[in-house]
């Protein structure tokens, strides 16, 4: 990135048939979408053409965009184990995608997202994405929930590491936290 100030956040909801992504653009309280998508796979029958697909597209993206760190969504436990399988491959393969370029990779709980951007853990997919267009000041009805879904996961991380509990200076525990804060503790 350009400046100590930018920093730039890539966000992917894992999925087989349909992968999405977003790319964040964070300068001092300014927070811009780059680019939003999804990568379809649906006209592919092999699963492992398919995992291989989304390794490739988001290695371009990575390369393209040069994100600091990457946000994902954590597959959320289902019934149907044989999905639940494939999803946690895409979501493996995304991770690989994202390390074998070097990038801080954080995986959130799909509540954790819906919570950070909309204030409700349970929220619908539909409320999340009209949040992220009243939060980022933009239209995003053409894109897919699953495109938004990732957007949503960028922009929890951003909303995560910004915090003044995320930031490298928190105690790393009560004992780190006495010794830094002596006039907090009696």
């Amino acid at each position: 990135m350009s400046s100590k100030k930018t920093k730039r956040f890539l966000g992917v909801d894992p999925g087989t048939n349909i992968l999405g992504y977003a790319i964040l653009e964070i300068n001092g309280q300014k927070i811009a979408m780059i680019e939003i998508g999804v990568v379809s796979m649906a006209h592919i029958e092999d699963h492992h053409q398919k995992l291989r697909r989304i390794f490739e597209r988001l290695q371009e993206l990575i390369d393209q965009h040069k994100p600091d760190e990457m946000a994902i969504e954590a597959p959320f436990f289902g019934k149907n184990i044989q999905s639940m399988l494939k999803l946690g491959r895409a979501q493996g393969v995304a991770i690989a995608a994202a390390m074998s370029r070097n990038l801080l990779v954080t995986e959130y709980a799909p509540r954790k997202i819906k919570q950070s951007i909309t204030g409700k853990g349970s929220a619908s997919k539909e409320q999340v994405a009209a949040m992220l267009e009243t939060l980022l000041n933009t239209r995003l009805d053409e894109h897919t929930l699953d495109a938004t879904d990732a957007l949503a996961a960028a922009v929890c991380h951003h909303f995560q590491s910004s915090s003044p509990i995320a930031s490298k200076s928190t105690a790393k525990g009560w004992a780190d936290y006495i010794k830094k804060n002596p006039g907090k503790v009696k």
